[in-house]
């Protein structure tokens, strides 16, 4: 088999000269690695591993297969990823689903290669595969329930403030002159008096798994924030995300909604005005706006706690997915990114 396909030896060896420890198999799935190298051999990569998917098909093997040290001069020795005591019929896909994973954020002592092991564009697996500038994927994020607890904090104030007292499961609309049964200038104007205080400049903190998600999806996405947030608290609102999120985002934008002075922008004019493909959003009113002019739409509801994103026609649109946690969110963007490969 391996002097019948010396054309594809040659090809992985050409494109990843010392691919150790990666699976062969996986490579034509994972899209980063198809991405990166996919110009170079004309959009056929995976089209040429297909003599290593035969023989892993005739042969039976248990598991997929991996490049390993030792063989000849531009060749390779194959061998199956699983032993014997492997059982179990999923297995093997859920040692696929891992390959993600390890390739975000293995350490690169793991590979036992050191500085000297290359991922398909060249770098170590210390510095894992980046896409190009120009093949990213350009993605909106929300700031408030999305990367930080805005509503908890606001509900603890008016509860001090005007002795209201509210838990968050009532906030059935992000509307809340409709939670406090006040007019919706009153509202404005108890909004603007939180900003004012500790509550907000102390009181908001990131959502588990936001920044570890984002670090690692920075590498194949460009990131940007989209907040409905107003011009009032754009100085602070910079400050806890260079606090929190720092150099993760090429641009802020604020919409300026809810605000007592200034135009307000729809959010998706903002997406628009940058060439966003995804918001992720815990709002239906925006996650809806934004869809209709086709983009993709992950609806955040943490741990299916936000009464106010739970809404029928919004899920019945077809680019809204809902998302309850950053993980999901993590594969989410992976699978769009296999999409566009």
């Amino acid at each position: 088999m391996l002097k019948r396909h010396y054309y594809s030896n040659a090809i992985l060896h050409r494109i990843i000269p010392r691919f150790v420890s990666q699976s062969l198999m996986s490579a034509s799935s994972d899209p980063f690695l198809l991405r990166s190298i996919g110009n170079r051999l004309g959009g056929d990569f995976v089209h040429r591993l297909d003599p290593v998917r035969f023989y892993n098909n005739r042969t039976g093997c248990n598991g997929l297969l991996k490049v390993c040290k030792g063989g000849k001069h531009n060749g390779f020795t194959l061998r199956s990823c699983f032993d014997s005591s492997h059982k179990k019929a999923d297995q093997k896909a859920r040692a696929l689903a891992l390959l993600h994973r390890r390739l975000l954020h293995v350490p690169r002592e793991e590979h036992g290669g050191g500085g000297n092991t290359d991922l398909a564009d060249g770098r170590g697996v210390g510095n894992t595969t980046r896409l190009q500038r120009n093949d990213k994927i350009v993605v909106a994020v929300d700031i408030d329930e999305v990367l930080g607890n805005f509503v908890s904090a606001l509900n603890r104030f008016i509860a001090d403030r005007y002795l209201s007292n509210h838990s968050v499961s009532e906030y059935h609309v992000y509307e809340f002159f409709k939670i406090w049964n006040c007019s919706r200038n009153e509202a404005d104007i108890r909004v603007h008096e939180f900003f004012k205080t500790s509550y907000f400049k102390k009181g908001i903190h990131p959502l588990p798994g936001a920044h570890n998600t984002l670090h690692k999806l920075s590498r194949h996405c460009e990131l940007s924030v989209v907040t409905s947030r107003q011009n009032a608290i754009k100085d602070h609102t910079l400050e806890w995300l260079d606090m929190h999120f720092p150099g993760l985002f090429k641009q802020i934008h604020f919409g300026n909604h809810f605000a007592l002075h200034g135009e307000s922008k729809p959010k998706s004019e903002i997406c628009r005005s940058f060439g966003a493909e995804v918001l992720i959003d815990d709002n239906p009113r925006y996650a809806e706006e934004c869809a209709n002019i086709g983009m993709k739409v992950l609806l955040f509801d943490y741990e299916n706690s936000y009464p106010w994103s739970k809404t029928e026609s919004v899920d019945r649109h077809p680019l809204v997915t809902r998302v309850h946690n950053w993980e999901e969110v993590e594969q989410q963007i992976l699978s769009l990114v296999v999409s566009k490969c």
